[in-house]
């Protein structure tokens, strides 16, 4: 490793402490200057005033704001974000639960993304001007404007429940249980233990939601790719391939796409570390139990504590996951480590 690249990665580690230590603070206030008062969410109207300042205590809520501040800072230090008021297990094991299939889901979505954006990008812009360019990027804008949850609500009425192709909700079937939780993430989980009937059913499951979000945010990639492979395509070297005779697929798709992989390796880390942090209407639309269904029903529930913990946590991944993209970006572009 250079040293320029080091110190680029030690720049960066250093400036993420003080936007993690921001996003931790506002977490931290906004919950408690929202209007409401959790003990009495929890408790309804009927508690008294000392079963109310029981469950206050109980929270923490009882004391100074600066003496609760510090307190969220060394719990956060330790990764204890509380228990959950309403079914008193930790929250960081409530997260463990749910997690890993907003994990699977996200990663499916990605990959689907991908796939549709980057591809049909590169085609787009192989074919500019043409009735094929126009067509995608007429696409493109339509995938980006509808909403998910229509969308989700559509796919479920045509290829489930009209074609009967795929189910429409959940993670498995009806008895179809996991023979040992591995990672949480039942596809990964099955192909480990060997399972194919699991793996078979986890991912026919899994189809429907990943084609809903990744369709939508394919509309962003396709144009990020066709705009940045436009100006690849006009530079020397692709010019200076041509006359040595290269195939134009093999322009376009071997050097051209690759130099044009930059700031789309950036769009995607940055939308990826989004769908983590709950992809709320993809997963409600599909009764899919991950983090953004934790969150809507704690907010039902009036959870003070999970809810403030998943926030918590959201926030905490989205900062390592720009991190990890800024240092990615240091390696593959060696003109940003100066």
């Amino acid at each position: 490793m250079s040293p320029a690249l080091r110190r680029y990665i030690l720049v960066r580690v250093l400036l993420t402490i003080p936007m993690v230590l921001i996003l931790v603070s506002l977490v931290f206030l906004v919950l408690r200057v929202l209007p409401g008062d959790p003990a009495l969410a929890i408790l309804r109207e009927g508690a008294s005033e000392e079963q109310l300042a029981s469950f206050r205590a109980a929270l923490g809520l009882d004391k100074p704001l600066h003496v609760q501040y510090v307190e969220f800072i060394k719990g956060v230090l330790r990764f204890d974000f509380g228990s959950s008021m309403t079914r008193k297990i930790p929250v960081t094991q409530e997260i463990k639960t749910f997690f890993p299939a907003t994990v699977e889901l996200a990663l499916a979505s990605m990959f689907v993304t991908g796939v549709v954006g980057v591809f049909s990008g590169a085609f787009a812009a192989q074919h500019r001007k043409s009735a094929a360019d126009y067509t995608i990027r007429i696409l493109s804008i339509l995938l980006y404007s509808l909403p998910i949850f229509w969308l989700g609500l559509m796919l479920q009425m045509t290829l489930g429940k009209g074609a009967g192709w795929f189910p429409v909700s959940n993670r498995l079937s009806p008895g179809m249980t996991p023979d040992k939780i591995i990672t949480g993430m039942y596809t990964v989980d099955a192909l480990l233990t060997g399972n194919w009937p699991l793996f078979k059913d986890a991912a026919w499951h899994l189809i429907l939601p990943s084609i809903t979000l990744g369709l939508v945010l394919a509309g962003i990639f396709t144009r990020l790719t066709r705009a940045n492979m436009l100006d690849i395509l006009e530079q020397d070297f692709i010019t200076a391939g041509r006359a040595r005779g290269l195939r134009e697929r093999t322009l376009v798709y071997r050097h051209g796409l690759r130099n044009a992989f930059i700031p789309i390796v950036t769009l995607l880390g940055l939308q990826f570390a989004l769908l983590l942090a709950g992809a709320i209407l993809t997963e409600t639309t599909f009764s899919w139990p991950g983090m953004g269904r934790l969150v809507v029903d704690r907010i039902y529930d009036r959870d003070f504590t999970t809810v403030q913990g998943a926030i918590l946590f959201f926030a905490l991944l989205v900062a390592g996951i720009s991190l990890f993209v800024d240092i990615l970006y240091g390696f593959l572009d060696p003109r940003i480590r100066y």
